[in-house]
Order: structure tokens, then sequence, then C-alpha cells
């Protein structure tokens, strides 16, 4: 099921966008302004775990596009989100080995339609995000995808590091993207795994990367040490790819 991504601005507007279930990525609510109908407002945001920003009413204008935003604005999905348990299902109704794409602080919405594209071209049976620090789902992160949104899930995850623990609990191993690493090509990357990627600056969390069984690292021959986001995760996904054909 599809969302039009919606900046929702009012008290009515935003009330009613949460009770009619739609996905809201972020909610922003002027720090003094939290009178009943806004308190209304945030006890609904927290019952479904969306994030709270509380900021000036100066940063409300500049995000109000109708400039009659009464204290609140929220941003909805373009896209529904998955549940991981969904992407588990598609590898076993195609009796595949799970893949997934687990991504840490990507936050710019072209790397994760990016990435979202590769993971459909490499046959992972989803992509995992979490909460904060991560770009939502938004049109620009669609445009990105070149379409692949509509075929890949995307599950939107409260913490990253407890996914992955529940996960390796029913078999998956986890590879992270690490410069520090074992160099790809020696690292199994054959059966149920998930690929971790981090941002091009500050790369995969220290407990993330604590949680995953092996460490990664593409081979580099210039003069620069890192790739972007999108492209690692590229590089990576394709060599889980060739270990697979064997």
């Amino acid at each position: 099921m599809r969302y039009e991504e919606l900046t929702i601005e009012g008290r009515n507007a935003v009330l009613e966008a949460f009770r009619s279930g739609k996905t809201i990525d972020k909610l922003f609510v002027q720090r003094d302004c939290q009178d009943g109908p806004i308190g209304t407002i945030i006890r609904e945001a927290k019952k479904h775990g969306v994030i709270l920003d509380f900021v000036g009413r100066e940063r409300l204008d500049q995000l109000s596009e109708t400039k009659k935003h009464q204290g609140v604005i929220a941003y909805a999905a373009a896209y529904e989100y998955a549940q991981v348990e969904d992407m588990l299902k598609a590898a076993e109704q195609k009796g595949e080995e799970p893949f997934l794409i687990l991504l840490d602080n990507i936050e710019d919405p072209h790397n994760l339609g990016a990435i979202i594209r590769t993971a459909n071209v490499a046959g992972a049976h989803g992509v995992v995000i979490p909460k904060r620090r991560a770009a939502g789902l938004t049109a620009t992160v669609a445009k990105a995808s070149a379409g692949a949104l509509n075929y890949t899930p995307v599950a939107k995850v409260t913490n990253l590091s407890q996914t992955i623990k529940d996960l390796k609990k029913r078999g998956i191993w986890f590879a992270c993207a690490d410069m520090d690493g074992t160099p790809m090509y020696q690292v199994d990357l054959k059966g149920p795994l998930g690929l971790v990627i981090g941002s091009e600056g500050e790369g995969v969390g220290k407990l993330v990367k604590e949680n995953c069984d092996f460490h990664a690292a593409i081979p580099m021959a210039g003069n620069i040490g890192s790739l972007n986001a999108s492209v690692a995760a590229g590089v990576l996904a394709y060599e889980i790819v060739r270990q697979r054909m064997r």
C-alpha cells in the first residue's frame, strides 16, 4: 500500500493522521506550546513510536508550507513500512536463504534510495533501517530507488542492535562493512546473512558492529580511503551474490 508523501500541519489534521493509521515518520512540536490538544498528539506519537522533535516557533515557521501549523507539523512516509518477519517469510516462500541489508546512520535520502535499488537487483529480501538517525521513505527516496521501493520491503526498527541479536537466534549471520576488517574475498558470505552498512563519515556504530559476526573490508587501491555508502553496499552485495553462485 502506498501513501502520498505529506507534510501535515495543524492540530486537527495531525491528530486525524494518527487516528487514520497513516505512517508518521517524524513529529515537530513547538517546545513552549504543549496544551491539551498538542498533549494528546504527543501521546499518540509516543504510542506509535514516532520520533519527537521539540523545536522553537521559528523552526516550525521555516518548515511550514501553510504558515498555519498551530505548533505542530508531522511528516508522513511516502510508502508503508514492512515488518522484518515479512522479509523472512518472502525468503522462505522463494526457497532461498535470507539476505537482508541493514543500514546504520544512513540519513541521506539519495543514498537510501540507491541502496534499496541495489538490494532489489541483488536479490535481497529487504532493507532494515532504525527509527533514529535514518532517512525515511520520502518521495526523494522513492525516486532514487528507480521504482525498487515498489518491490523491496523496508522495515523500520526501534533498536538495530537488538534486531540483530533477535535474528541471530534465528540462524542469521551478520557481516558489517568495516575498513579495518578482513578483505571481503576472504569472508564467508554464503548462507543466511545480514549485511550491515554505515554512513561514509561515521561507519557502523560501535554497538552494532560488536554484534556482527564478520567485519568485511572492501580493498582500496587508490588515494581516497572510502566509498560512498550506496556504492559500498553495491560492492559488498555483489560479493555476496558471487559467493552464492558458487
